[in-house]
């Protein structure tokens, strides 16, 4: 599996802890008079909506999520499903309350 260091850290990044998918929602550089350089990180997890505070140290690293992205449609709603439409091939997905 794929991960990212501090370097590597910005607004944006989908990153997985704990098995969870989360998303850096914002990160902050902080360089303390004595000792190591910290990022403090905002995330927001993917599939809770919840968010958490982490602070990372200069040189952590950070696993990488499994996540794709795909412009879709919402067509319409049957029961308790949802059913959307991707907009490049038109493949249809229904997806869960």
């Amino acid at each position: 599996m794929a991960s990212h260091s501090t370097s590597d850290f910005r607004k944006g990044l989908k990153v997985q802890l704990d098995g969870d998918p989360y998303l850096m929602i914002e990160c902050n550089f902080v360089k303390p008079g004595k000792g190591q350089a910290l990022y403090k990180c905002k995330l927001r997890n993917l599939l809770r909506n919840t968010v958490i505070d982490r602070t990372y140290k200069s040189g952590d690293s950070i696993d990488a999520a499994d996540i794709e992205e795909i412009n879709a449609q919402f067509l319409y709603r049957q029961g308790d499903t949802f059913v959307f439409m991707n907009n490049e091939n038109y493949e249809q997905y229904e997806l869960s309350a």
